[in-house]
């Protein structure tokens, strides 16, 4: 049985340096729709986004 698979093109996500975004820092403020969010690095070094 010869069954064919159709590949998709993969969408491209775009990809954003932690380190650009808080300019060095600890955290950024990113707005979404006129809300502000915080980005913060915890010291365990994961990232945790708030409103």
């Amino acid at each position: 049985m010869n069954i064919q698979t159709q590949i998709k093109p993969q969408q491209t996500v775009p990809t954003h340096d932690v380190a650009q975004l808080t300019e060095g820092g600890a955290q950024a403020h990113i707005v979404l729709n006129d809300q502000i969010y915080t980005l913060r690095i915890t010291r365990a070094g994961k990232l945790i986004l708030t409103k």
